[in-house]
């Protein structure tokens, strides 16, 4: 590869700019090296943060996301300035977490995605959504996601 396939990437080795709304975020892909092969990417985002929509306080969550590439990657750096996009959204857990998730498989286009959305109690109560699409093969190991269910004090 060259790095001519890379000319079109606006984020990647510049300035870390952030979007006022995830819809105004840049979401980059970038092609898979090992088209042809089955293998899961994982990301972790263990400090995602949005706002409530009706009190404006913050929310926090612990975004695993799955996938088995096709013919693109996302983007990382992209994906970390997206993600930071929505600390300053509002809008419900399950919103941010279906939006998240397929707006990634829009651009990626992969053969099986997962996102699990692992949400800090609201009121004393956590919220966790999950979000998959594609059908993943038998020869892909996908590991749990490895987020401790929340369990109170104690």
């Amino acid at each position: 590869m060259t790095k001519d396939i890379y000319k079109d990437l606006t984020q990647l080795g510049g300035a870390n700019t952030v979007a006022n709304t995830p819809d105004e975020a840049i979401l980059e892909r970038v092609p898979n090296p090992h088209k042809g092969s089955d293998y899961a990417v994982r990301f972790t985002a263990p400090e995602f943060t949005s706002i409530c929509p009706l009190t404006g306080q913050p929310d926090f969550a612990h975004l695993v996301l799955d996938y088995v590439p096709d013919e693109w990657l996302v983007e990382s750096k992209s994906l970390k300035l997206f993600l930071t996009s929505f600390r300053n959204h509002g809008d419900f857990h399950e919103a941010c977490t279906v939006s998240i998730a397929k707006r990634i498989a829009e651009i990626t286009k992969p053969k099986w995605l997962r996102l699990g959305g692992y949400w800090y109690p609201r009121g004393g109560i956590p919220i966790d959504i999950f979000y998959q699409e594609g059908e993943l093969t038998k020869s892909v190991w996908i590991p749990e996601q490895g987020v401790a269910n929340y369990r109170g004090r104690g």
